[in-house]
């Protein structure tokens, strides 16, 4: 079981390129206290994989801006006809937004399939941030 999250806020609903990005995850220790990064934090060769979480975001449309991501590593059943076991892992996003009345809502892969992110770079750039270098 992976008990670990990235937590993203967006200070500026809408404006995706600045964000304060928050590792949550647990070390041999225990839990980590929470290191924040910004958008000038993110290594180039994880850039791609921000912009991923990005276009799931942007999916939403103009009523609702995202202000905070919560993003999980899960296993997505993903059968294939010579492998009908098969699973992948996947980061799966849950988003709280605001629309321009103030109103906030929470949104799910559930109301967007997009927030089931099945790149591959997705999984490594979560790994990075919730693993790498720190076990």
């Amino acid at each position: 079981m992976n008990n670990a999250e990235i937590q993203i806020q967006f200070p500026q609903p809408g404006q995706w390129d600045e964000f304060t990005l928050t590792p949550i995850y647990q070390d041999a220790c225990g839990y980590r206290p929470p290191a924040r990064f910004n958008q000038d934090d993110i290594p180039a060769d994880q850039a791609p994989a921000m912009e991923a979480v990005v276009a799931a975001l942007v999916g939403m449309g103009e009523d609702w801006q995202a202000v905070q991501v919560w993003a999980r590593l899960k296993e997505f059943y993903a059968p294939e006809e010579d492998d009908p076991m098969r699973t992948a892992e996947t980061v799966d996003l849950t988003v709280e937004a605001v629309n321009p009345q103030g109103g906030r809502r929470v949104f799910t892969s559930r109301d967007y399939p997009a927030f089931i992110i099945t790149d591959p770079a997705a999984v490594d750039f979560f790994k990075y941030f919730t693993k790498q270098n720190h076990e």
